[in-house]
């Protein structure tokens, strides 16, 4: 009895496939979106680690606690000053890493 070989992808050829060729507006889109879910589970992980409810972050940078569960989910836009001030308030570092152009980078720490 034969055997059938299963062909494989890899994750940026499914991407390409659903998703939309790297550089497309779909693709760009998507990276976002993604990159802000990921920031979104990093703020509530590290608010958990530091033994904080929604309220209590709320309360240190001066915004309701339904501004805390939208940025932790994604809901809405937010603006770098919300996030830097949530990230000062949870006591931890951030960097940004902006690509200008191909191989010009700016690094905001």
């Amino acid at each position: 009895m034969g055997t059938k070989k299963i062909k494989t992808y890899s994750l940026d050829q499914v991407k390409d496939k659903v998703v939309g060729k790297k550089g497309s507006l779909d693709r760009e889109i998507y990276e976002q979106e993604l990159s802000l879910d990921v920031l979104g589970g990093m703020i509530k992980k590290i608010r958990l680690e530091r033994e904080l409810t929604q309220e209590q972050l709320g309360q240190l940078i001066g915004v309701q606690k339904a501004q805390i569960s939208k940025l932790e989910r994604n809901v809405n836009n937010v603006t770098i000053s919300t996030v830097l001030r949530v990230f000062k308030a949870l006591h931890t570092k951030v960097n940004f890493n902006v690509e200008m152009s191909k191989g010009q980078q700016l690094k905001l720490a």
